[in-house]
């Protein structure tokens, strides 16, 4: 027969068990939804899997359309065989489209225009044709067209992403290091260019008892992570992930691994992923956030 005292003490035990659960549950449901939405996301229209070809641009006329032999070449059956021209010089690139071509830019139909880079303020402008929209993206000294197709066989093929299980022990508070004077860290990309990026400072935190730090870099209004850990390669992306935290609020920033998600990389080849810098490569195993998509 168990005595009272012990009896109390197994009710407090499993009333405390409860109470844990009932307070990580909203936070669990509040990371499912954000997963939700980053699926969303990538398979939305304009998403990342709808990207499918990338065309770097020659000095002069590239001509586009679905027939044979042309610099930007499109679908076979999904539009004319010759929508028209891209003419690229000196940084600057403008669309002329071929007669009796449906084509559109930015929304309106357009048989010529100017077009801003996805590096230009505002930019870019976007050409349309049935179901494909391409624009100009600047990466160092490279201009090139970027496609997407709202029939990719990227998006048609889409299996679903993968997670790890939601751990509230990955949700860290870390300590905000701003650098003394603007500085710059060299990001290397997957096309083998180094651009130097704009950093305000660094993070430093504790994760399974080992001090570790990453660089951020600016992305909007938050601070982004580009690192690499133990687990790439293995259940991970090899590569690296990717994270987004708020900005700063005294000194301290809140970051979450268990919204740690692959590059665009994973899910297309026509991507220009940043990579982790050295310092970013973790020594420690994160096993939270988005796992390996297919074979990468």
């Amino acid at each position: 027969m168990i005595s009272p005292a012990i009896f109390l003490l197994l009710m407090a035990g499993l009333l405390g068990v409860s109470d844990t659960a009932n307070v990580q549950q909203p936070y669990v449901q509040q990371i499912e939804e954000w997963r939700a939405q980053r699926e969303a996301r990538l398979k939305a229209d304009d998403g990342w899997l709808s990207v499918a070809g990338l065309f770097w641009l020659n000095d002069g006329d590239n001509a586009v359309g679905a027939g044979p032999g042309l610099d930007i070449a499109l679908p076979p059956g999904s539009v004319p065989a010759h929508v028209g021209v891209f003419h690229f010089h000196d940084g600057k690139t403008s669309f002329a489209a071929a007669g009796g071509a449906d084509v559109s830019v930015n929304g309106k139909p357009a048989q010529t225009a100017e077009l801003k880079s996805d590096t230009d303020k505002d930019g870019p402008d976007v050409v349309a044709i049935n179901a494909l929209t391409m624009f100009v993206i600047h990466r160092g000294d490279k201009y090139g067209i970027r496609l997407k197709d709202r029939n990719s066989e990227y998006r048609r093929h889409f299996t679903g992403l993968h997670w790890y299980p939601v751990r509230p022990e990955y949700r860290v508070t870390a300590r905000f290091v701003a650098y003394a004077e603007p500085k710059n860290i060299p990001i290397a990309n997957i096309l083998g260019q180094t651009e130097p990026t704009p950093s305000p400072g660094y993070l430093v935190f504790t994760l399974n008892g080992v001090e570790a730090r990453l660089d951020a870099v600016l992305e909007d209004n938050s601070l982004f992570l580009i690192f690499r850990d133990q687990t790439a390669g293995k259940t991970t992306y090899g590569a690296g992930r990717f994270l987004n935290t708020e900005m700063p609020k005294d000194g301290a920033v809140v970051v979450d691994f268990n919204q740690a998600y692959n590059p665009p990389c994973a899910f297309t080849p026509y991507a220009t992923c940043p990579l982790p810098p050295p310092q970013n490569r973790l020594p420690v195993a994160i096993e939270a956030g988005e796992l390996k998509y297919g074979e990468h």
